[in-house]
């Protein structure tokens, strides 16, 4: 096994069964939904990277949407399938282990097209841009983006971050990117300090003894367990120099 192929398996060991994977609210969720007002009575929304899936439920939840949920982890994708029929939205969530940079779906097929935390993985621009395509006329595009809300964050604050997100900048770049690339505002937020935590940051947290017990003999993934514990510790001590900023935008007609 690979270096890399062994790191991945350890970061999913540090993930796993955590109620999401990545900072998030269902409130914030809602709060983005309720911006898209012009939909239809059965509106069709492609969640992209939906992990194990809380806003993929609360959209469905809520509206009655037809949900295709992507993911290229398939055991993510059984956790929000167990959660469907447990619900009782099988029905209204289709989900498909997939990349999101390769999508076979077909030009304003989507009503909505959603992201929370993972438009980076192929870059904010680029997603912009391929994800247009999907949506009809009118159609809206909500993402979370990790962005600086000060322009002078401390020097090891800055480091950590030019490390682990090098291509991270502010929230009126990011709008204006979105207007570069044919979306109008709609409004944009910031996820409140409780979505950090209660259930991705603290749940985590708790998982990083143990993780580091299990790694004791494993230089590279205690070096990972360690890096996670020093994101947290950022979050403590810096969190009023950055944010997710949701951002909702409609696709030009």
């Amino acid at each position: 096994m690979s270096d890399g192929s062994r790191l991945a398996e350890v970061f999913r060991d540090i993930q796993h069964g955590l109620p999401r994977q990545g900072p998030g609210t269902d409130a914030a969720t809602l709060r983005a939904l309720e911006l898209c007002a012009e939909l239809p009575e059965s509106p069709r929304v492609l969640d992209i990277g939906c992990g194990p899936g809380m806003q993929t439920m609360a959209i469905a939840r809520a509206i009655e949407a037809h949900v295709v949920a992507i993911d290229l982890d398939g055991a993510y994708l059984a956790q929000l399938n167990d959660a469907a029929g447990r619900a009782g939205l099988a029905e209204r969530i289709l989900t498909r282990q997939l990349d999101m940079r390769d999508l076979p779906f077909g030009d304003g097929e989507f009503d909505v097209v959603w992201s929370e935390g993972s438009a980076y993985i192929m870059g904010f621009s680029s997603a912009l841009a391929e994800w247009r395509r999907l949506l009809r006329p009118g159609g809206y595009l909500v993402l979370s983006e990790l962005c600086w809300t000060s322009d002078r964050p401390p020097k090891p604050f800055a480091d950590f971050f030019a490390e682990e997100y090098p291509p991270m900048t502010d929230i009126p770049t990011r709008a204006a990117e979105m207007a570069t690339h044919g979306y109008d505002i709609v409004e944009h937020f910031s996820l409140p300090e409780e979505g950090w935590w209660r259930q991705y940051y603290t749940p985590l947290e708790r998982k990083l003894p143990a993780l580091l017990a299990r790694y004791s003999d494993d230089r590279a993934a205690r070096g990972l367990v360690e890096w996670t514990r020093r994101e947290i510790d950022m979050r403590r001590r810096y969190g009023g120099f950055y944010d997710y900023e949701f951002f909702v935008g409609r696709a030009g007609e």
